[in-house]
């Protein structure tokens, strides 16, 4: 097989979409001083994996793709590694005695000298976590009709179980106009969906002194040409006011709000340093839904956080029935060194922790299918991003109640041979529901 000229590079990246937004700004600076992106990790000259450090089964698959990553270097010794992001940054100094054949490390705040380090080159660090600027190169990896918007980085809440701040640091969110402007070009690109995201996007501008630039952001983001759909993951419950609700209204602006809650029990909560108990989640809820009755909702869960007994169990299980969530995920705790929750030991066995999963999973399939059963016979705007099955039989689109990568989609059945829709914005009648998704005849 022939190479492209140049120095080929394979990026292959781990963990969250946050991390993805960098690996495309990585592949960006890359292209930009001249090296080529390559797909196969066999065959490109230099590879860099961006890791993720979150919790431990994502440190082992961390460990996993640099193991592989070295074996490539066995057959190759002209080959170059680097490993980069959140691992290296928690650590750094036990993965170099752990990988030292890895050519060069990375941590969240080194992340722009890319280049400089696969050049060999010294360079300093920056004193905070890599956040990229909107005149900054950037190649999406996403399909070419949506994208995400990293708008900050860090954290400034204090959850017990949570690393993130330890490794990124304090919550930093880019200027309103940086992000803006950053839309507008991806809008000129022909993106038609951005989904704006960051440890908290509903704290976007409190370091800044700005107490709702959430609201004003998405105002902002409306009014751009080309842009359809606006959609925010990941916000805290406690960050929901009346300015935020107001501009949710807005036709472009996905009914789609990403709360995770961590749990219901007011006593594991407080362990968990989190607001919010179940009762005043089913309140915001309410409150939501009376200001857009088709709001959808995803939250997240931890079950098996030390302090869980039966009791608190059965008022998470009794809290997810009653909520009537449309997406949920269920994560079994995981304690961390470092962090507060740890002191708290992990008395919970890994066998009972994945029978709750379990349960609230069923329970929440079952709400997810009756949940969906309400757009039956509707007609509705699907986004389709090109993808397929291998046959060319069915297309996959999403509506605005459906987030990329981590929610169901909309299955759209296609005649053999008939020319297949085109990348954007169409038309389907909801023909059938299922757990998690849709089947919706085309209608263009």
């Amino acid at each position: 097989m022939s190479l492209p000229k140049g120095q080929t590079v394979c990026l292959i990246n781990l963990g969250c979409a946050k991390n993805l937004v960098d690996s495309e700004v990585l592949l960006g600076l890359l292209a930009e001083a001249g090296y080529i992106p390559y797909p196969d990790p066999a065959m490109a000259e230099v590879i860099l994996i961006n890791t993720c450090g979150f919790i431990q089964p994502a440190r082992s698959e961390s460990r996993k793709v640099i193991r592989e990553a070295l074996r490539h270097k066995k057959r190759d010794p002209n080959k170059r590694i680097g490993v980069l992001g959140c691992y290296v940054e928690k650590e750094k100094e036990s993965l170099k005695q752990l990988f030292p054949e890895i050519d060069f490390w990375l941590g969240v705040k080194e992340l722009e000298k890319i280049v400089p380090a696969i050049q060999g080159q010294d360079f300093s660090a920056s004193r905070y976590t890599f956040l990229y600027r909107e005149n900054m190169p950037r190649l999406l990896s996403t399909p070419p009709v949506w994208a995400y918007v990293k708008i900050a980085e860090g954290c400034s809440h204090g959850c017990s179980f949570c690393t993130i701040p330890a490794i990124k640091g304090a919550y930093r969110s880019r200027p309103l106009a940086s992000v803006i402007n950053e839309v507008k070009a991806l809008a000129e690109a022909g993106v038609k969906e951005i989904n704006l995201i960051s440890q908290d996007t509903t704290y976007y501008g409190r370091d800044r002194e700005k107490r709702h630039e959430l609201a004003t952001l998405l105002e902002a983001l409306v009014k751009i040409p080309g842009i359809a759909w606006v959609r925010w993951l990941y916000g805290f419950p406690e960050e929901i006011n009346e300015s935020l609700l107001k501009i949710m209204t807005e036709p472009k602006i996905c009914p789609y709000f990403d709360l995770p809650f961590q749990h219901s029990s007011r006593s594991v909560l407080k362990l968990m340093r989190r607001g919010f108990d179940g009762r005043q989640a089913l309140r915001l809820l309410e409150r939501i839904r009376r200001y857009l009755p088709d709001a959808t909702f995803r939250t997240s869960l931890i079950v098996g956080f030390p302090g869980e007994g039966k009791r608190e169990f059965q008022d998470l299980v009794n809290f997810v029935r009653e909520a009537e969530f449309d997406h949920l995920g269920v994560f079994v705790y995981s304690p961390e060194p470092g962090t507060e929750a740890y002191s708290l030991g992990d008395p919970i066995a890994d066998q009972e922790k994945k029978r709750r999963r379990h349960e609230i999973m069923a329970l929440q399939a079952e709400i997810s299918r009756r949940r969906l059963k309400r757009f039956l016979g509707r007609k509705m705007e699907v986004l389709i991003d090109g993808m397929a099955n291998k046959t060319k039989t069915i297309y996959y689109g999403r509506t605005k109640y459906q987030a990329p990568e981590v929610d169901g989609g909309v299955k759209i059945p296609w005649p053999e041979g008939k020319k297949p829709p085109a990348p954007g914005l169409g038309w389907v009648e909801i023909i059938k529901t299922g757990r998690y998704d849709l089947r919706g005849c085309w209608l263009g």
